[in-house]
């Protein structure tokens, strides 16, 4: 099951629901407040494996950075 992040309107704050795809857009309560009035927001993921089939990582987003950026990948 995926971990989502919410957001409290009432109170602004954010926080995590391990919930079903079909269940992430139901009522949640904030842990906060307890008010249900919380919406899905996008957040970022970072993904850390192996490298790609067939990259050597110079050049092919081998690297944790996706490669874009000044570490010399």
């Amino acid at each position: 099951m995926p971990i989502y992040e919410y957001r409290c309107e009432a109170c602004d704050r954010t926080f995590e629901v391990l919930t079903s795809y079909a269940d992430r857009e139901g009522r949640h309560s904030c842990p906060s407040c307890d008010s249900t009035e919380t919406r899905v927001v996008v957040s970022s993921f970072a993904a850390i494996g192996a490298e790609p089939r067939g990259g050597t990582g110079e050049g092919s987003g081998g690297c944790a950075c996706g490669g874009a950026c000044a570490c010399g990948h």
